[in-house]
């Protein structure tokens, strides 16, 4: 496993960030697996050196950041670990059980702590941007969060790029913490973000930490053309559809399988090794149900791809509207 620096930080992670979206006790979602499920996965990831792992308050409400402090505190010390956790969605009832206010920021990131049984996380994220509050208050309590030594560095998710570059200034202005990394929505289907959000993170040295590398599965073959549906989340994941659902979507997902089968490599493999080629891509955070799913991931960080593979990745692609900013 190759170890990068997030952005121009100095802290060191590796290039696969497991996703822990898909583990917790108790969860209504038919994929997600309990600990014990999720446990050898978690094994096999820190066994194949990864040391990066990204949850958030919202997942299986809560129960995600439990099995994530569970599981790798099980595995790794926590100056080996690298934590990653989010704030914004909605998490208990009423009109402050959600946002990026003040009031649910300091709320949240405790509530964080204690289900992960930790004292700091490593990376406090917005999950998504908040109109209702004034970012000025957003950045304010964010930098309290890091002068409490609640987290070490902070981070944002998807967004329209003036937005981002708006926080950066107001953190700047104001000599608050700024944010050190970017969590687009980012795969072969969708490559809106080239456009001005990534170019804006090399400029910046800002760490870009993609989800949804595979297209919640759909880069992997998990779906048909003519709503065909080939797993369990393809078939009861409907943000999967408001996501990925244009004819030319499955024109990539085909010249994916085909660069596959000359190279004699699952598609996964291939789609993730042209993410960790792409320019300031840091780490993609991979999602994991099944061992061959981390295997696939493992395996993409060593695939190298020529040009003409690259190439030919892309050409199918035809630009979207922006999806996954809300």
């Amino acid at each position: 496993m190759e170890y990068v620096n997030l952005g121009k930080t100095g802290l060191r992670v590796s290039r696969i960030c497991l996703g822990m979206m898909s583990f917790g006790n108790d969860s209504e979602r038919e994929w997600v697996l309990d600990e014990d499920g999720a446990e050898p996965i978690v094994r096999a990831a820190v066994e194949g050196g990864v040391t990066f792992f990204d949850t958030a308050d919202t997942y299986s409400g809560g129960a995600s950041e439990v099995a994530t402090g569970r599981l790798v505190s099980k595995m790794l010390t926590r100056d080996e670990m690298v934590i990653a956790t989010k704030v914004f969605m909605p998490v208990t009832p009423g009109e402050n059980g959600g946002g990026l206010s003040r009031k649910h920021i300091l709320s949240g990131i405790d509530a964080s702590l204690g289900r992960l049984g930790m004292d700091y996380v490593d990376l406090y994220q917005i999950h998504r941007w908040d109109p209702r509050t004034p970012i000025e208050e957003t950045m304010g309590a964010l930098h309290d969060v890091v002068r409490a030594g609640k987290a070490r560095y902070i981070g944002a998710s998807s967004m329209f790029a003036w937005q981002f570059a708006q926080a950066q200034h107001v953190a700047e202005r104001n000599g608050w913490t700024k944010f050190v990394s970017m969590q687009p929505h980012y795969n072969l289907v969708y490559r809106e973000e080239e456009r001005e959000m990534i170019p804006l993170c090399i400029d910046q040295g800002i760490g870009v930490i993609p989800w949804s590398p595979l297209a919640r599965g759909v880069l992997t073959g998990n779906r048909g053309r003519g709503d065909e549906r080939r797993t369990t989340r393809s078939g009861t994941d409907p943000f999967t559809d408001y996501l990925y659902s244009q004819p030319s979507d499955f024109d990539v997902v085909e010249r994916v399988a085909e660069v596959a089968a000359k190279r004699d490599v699952p598609p996964a493999q291939v789609a993730l090794a042209w993410l960790l080629h792409r320019p300031g891509v840091t780490a993609p955070i991979v999602g994991s149900t099944k061992p061959g799913h981390l295997t696939d991931a493992l395996a993409a960080e060593k695939l190298d791809l020529s040009a003409d593979e690259m190439k030919s990745l892309e050409e199918p692609y035809l630009p979207h509207p922006v999806l996954g900013h809300f």
